[in-house]
């Protein structure tokens, strides 16, 4: 069964990634959104500390061409250990 999709491609797709604000979060978050998402401009990027600073909320707002990228990109963010949610 093919599964329609409410979302037409491609299109402009925010994705929100947070975590505890280690050193290298944004940068680790930044490589996995390139490699699934290679045209995207890092200088879009937009990084937000928690009120007391522990935590870090980037905002990636990529050029979605399928469904099948967004999943795989969901998947390596979640997966990645310094990442805590992908919304």
């Amino acid at each position: 069964m093919h599964e329609e999709s409410i979302i037409e491609y491609p299109c402009d797709f925010p994705i929100k990634i947070m975590g505890k604000a280690e050193q290298d979060f944004a940068r680790v978050a930044l490589g996995i959104v390139k490699h699934h998402a290679p045209d995207f401009d890092e200088a879009t990027m937009e990084i937000r500390a928690s009120k007391g600073g522990n935590y870090l909320s980037i905002t990636c707002t990529i050029r979605a061409t399928s469904r099948r990228q967004l999943d795989q990109l969901y998947c390596a963010l979640t997966e990645h250990p310094m990442v805590s949610v992908v919304l």
